[in-house]
């Protein structure tokens, strides 16, 4: 066995990649949670590992896709488009299946799993709502853990900073305009450091899980079956548009920030939700003992 920077090599030939152990330690840890949220919510907990089995595929396939459909600018600058990352669809290294060399995007990842996870639930005939909120305060768990698979490929990085727990990134890792260690310098005293933008929305999702956990347990009959996943919608949305601001990476489409306009479309439309629902008679949530097919 033999440990590398991003990955463990067992028996010679056989590469597990960091990356990969912490997406998916991420979502066992999120569906657990969310198992037991369901239990305590009066729901058979397997509906969540079933709701998973449909999400996991479509999730990744997304998540790849978005990113291969919106790569960022530095990529396309470096000729590394869509039609290139289709024309080299079996380059291991880079290419579109080369999903564990990073390159998935939260926002295809949530389209996704969304859509097996709804045909899940309508083919058993499930509550979507109520649902809908456990998914609501489990998500951001995950993320607070999936985050650290981009500090491990060293990727999700912003612009530079003096700030001290700003963080070096190796030259094999940067991108334009950072490229030159000479007026960027890798170590020593003056080695430049870069704002961590994984651990800034990795601890805002540790926080929103907390804030949304709390109002999961002590509020729901305050709540309409929804309320809380319309608000981990708002309350992802603000940050990941804050931190766009600060990202080097970003994906430009006719001149605006991609991801951006998803966030604030997202924002909007959860927020107008949210707020036409108050008019609606508040209904308490649904309980249900059926078991999974």
């Amino acid at each position: 066995m033999e440990f590398g920077p991003e990955f463990v090599t067992l028996f010679d030939r056989v590469q597990i990649r960091y990356y990969g152990i912490i997406i998916v330690a991420a979502m066992l840890v999120a569906a657990t949670v969310a198992a037991r949220l369901a239990r305590r919510d009066g729901r058979d907990p397997d509906h969540i590992w079933g709701g998973l089995t449909w999400a996991i595929i479509p999730a990744i396939i997304m998540a790849r896709l978005w990113f291969i459909l919106f790569p960022p600018q530095q990529l396309i600058d470096q000729g590394i488009d869509t039609l290139w990352f289709f024309q080299n669809f079996f380059d291991l290294q880079n290419g579109a299946i080369a999903i564990w060399s990073g390159g998935l995007s939260i926002f295809g990842a949530f389209l996704g799993g969304f859509l097996g996870a709804y045909i899940y639930i309508r083919r058993n005939k499930l509550p979507i709502w109520p649902w809908l909120d456990i998914a609501g305060v489990a998500i951001p768990l995950g993320q607070a853990i999936g985050r650290w698979a981009n500090f491990v490929n060293q990727e999700l990085y912003g612009i530079p900073t003096t700030l001290p727990w700003g963080l070096t990134i190796a030259a094999d890792k940067r991108v334009a305009p950072y490229t030159s260690t000479v007026d960027f310098p890798v170590d020593g005293a003056e080695a430049t450091l870069f704002h961590p933008l994984f651990l800034y929305e990795s601890l805002w999702s540790l926080l929103a899980f907390i804030v949304l956990m709390s109002l999961f347990v002590r509020a729901r009959d305050r709540l309409r079956p929804g309320d809380i996943f319309l608000l981990y919608v708002m309350q992802y949305s603000v940050i990941r548009f804050l931190l766009e601001f600060l990202r080097i990476e970003v994906a430009i489409v006719a001149g605006v920030n991609i991801s951006q306009v998803v966030t604030a479309a997202a924002f909007v439309i959860a927020l107008i939700v949210f707020i036409l629902r108050r008019r609606q008679p508040n209904e308490q949530p649904e309980t249900s003992t059926a078991t999974s097919s």
